[in-house]
């Protein structure tokens, strides 16, 4: 099947590794050019010599609570490869905590990169696009259902979902898509770090794979090529939606 990736042009934040990255892959396979960006200049650098070509990805460093970030990368996009068809906002996982237990500071700062930010991006982006572009928005299961421990995200992302559909009844109308996709389970080193802190990560893996349908942890790859596909005109009739990619483990229909 051709997704029609040949030569487009998407933006990708938070895309040095985890499920950025991995859409970056696919979205490069596939034929398409890429600019990506994330804080840590080094990973930036690792990323780009991981796909292995310059002339279809370039990185820049960046900070999403900076309000200059999504015309950087706007620029980025039009000065290297000469067009925009689209962005995929991705951003780091809030510190972990119930509601109850992280402090006000730490709400802030969340807000800033995982909320402004994003939806900072996504309308800077939307002003830059044509007819047949897209935005993605990665959330995460939490949009559907609380996650133990998980305040912030219980609470911000669920936000995002409604910014999303939103924009999706904005921008329609001049042929932008919008969405979000909902990860669960998928072995980032996010997922790591939040099996690690159970305790016994061992465990806390068996257990984790025990309440998804498919009995087993997701591959970043997986979640790319959902990505890909979402961002490609191939899924042109696709829009204001919350796509799960977490092997059946939300309950609701």
């Amino acid at each position: 099947m051709d997704l029609g990736l040949a030569d487009r042009v998407y933006v990708l934040t938070g895309a040095s590794g985890g499920l950025g990255f991995a859409t970056a892959e696919q979205l490069v396979a596939d034929g398409a050019r890429v600019v990506i960006s994330a804080r840590a200049p080094e990973r930036v650098a690792a990323a780009i010599d991981a796909l292995g070509d310059p002339e279809r990805a370039i990185g820049l460093t960046a900070d999403l609570t900076d309000p200059g970030t999504p015309e950087r990368l706007v620029a980025a996009a039009r000065e290297h490869f000469g067009r925009l068809d689209g962005t995929l906002v991705s951003v780091g996982g809030p510190p972990r905590g119930t509601a109850g237990e992280v402090t006000d500071a730490q709400w802030r700062e969340s807000f800033e990169t995982v909320f402004l930010g994003s939806v900072r991006v996504a309308r800077t982006v939307a002003g830059a696009l044509g007819d047949g572009g897209a935005i993605g928005l990665v959330l995460s299961t939490s949009v559907r259902g609380p996650l133990p421990g998980l305040g912030i995200s219980n609470g911000l992302r669920p936000g995002l979902a409604g910014v999303a559909k939103d924009m999706a009844d904005e921008y329609g109308p001049r042929g932008v898509r919008v969405f979000s996709l909902l990860p669960g389970r998928i072995m980032t080193d996010r997922n790591r770090e939040l099996l690690a802190a159970a305790g016994n990560a061992d465990r806390a893996r068996a257990e984790a794979e025990a309440a998804i349908p498919l009995r087993r942890i997701g591959d970043p790859a997986e979640f790319g090529r959902v990505a890909a596909f979402l961002l490609s005109p191939a899924a042109g009739y696709v829009t204001g939606v919350s796509v799960p990619v977490d092997g059946g483990a939300l309950r609701g229909l």
